[in-house]
């Protein structure tokens, strides 16, 4: 395969970030006598509760109103709390290392703020493996639509097949395809259970592609 840049999805592909996320709503869930299994969460993983909500799903659950500034406020405060000493994702420093050495170009393409992403790509020393950084409000939509992808290509001046994504949401999936780009999957233990037969490749870990590359 013949890459001219590689773009990386950030929470859950760089940074172990869905995990404690989503046990933070699996904690208020359960606090109002409702599971919530992965299968129902993980549609909004690599996209925004445009795509599916867990507070409206939590409402028709239960017949309540809530407070989300406030309970949206001491769930960051728990997430935050998870991730104190939360390292990269295995294997994320060794591929980042190895396309550094090859001079490949990479960007982090999130639909996340760039509050959130840029302070951890800062906190863990990978800012400077990227030459661009693509979130949410660089581009009219967020994924499961291509443009921040088609954003990310255009900023570091390459044609969108010759982009490589790394994943590890379905949303994800869909937004590289859609910007007719190839994309290796790596699931995380949020995602694993997701069918990602339409990537090109399935890979157990950032160490594994950069043995593949």
């Amino acid at each position: 395969m013949a890459i001219s840049a590689i773009l990386f999805d950030f929470d859950g592909v760089l940074v172990d970030t869905e995990w404690p996320i989503y046990q933070s709503w699996r904690r208020l869930f359960e606090a109002h006598g409702h599971p919530l299994p992965l299968d129902v969460y993980t549609r909004c993983i690599g996209s925004d509760f445009a795509t599916w909500s867990a507070k409206t799903h939590l409402e028709d659950l239960t017949g309540l109103d809530f407070d989300w500034h406030d309970l949206d406020a001491r769930r960051q405060q728990e997430i935050l709390a998870d991730l104190s000493d939360e390292p990269p994702m295995p294997g994320a420093l060794e591929l980042l290392e190895k396309l550094a050495a090859a001079a490949m170009p990479c960007a982090v393409v999130s639909s996340s703020p760039h509050q959130w992403v840029d302070g951890w790509l800062e906190k863990l020393g990978l800012a400077g493996f990227f030459q661009t950084v693509v979130c949410r409000g660089d581009a009219p939509r967020i994924k499961p639509a291509p443009d921040l992808f088609l954003a990310a290509a255009k900023r570091l001046g390459f044609p969108a097949p010759d982009c490589l994504v790394i994943e590890d949401s379905l949303n994800g999936l869909l937004a590289a395809q859609a910007a007719g780009m190839p994309v290796w999957v790596v699931p995380n233990r949020v995602t694993d259970g997701l069918d990602f037969a339409a990537a090109q490749r399935v890979l157990p870990s950032l160490a594994h592609c950069a043995a593949a590359m």
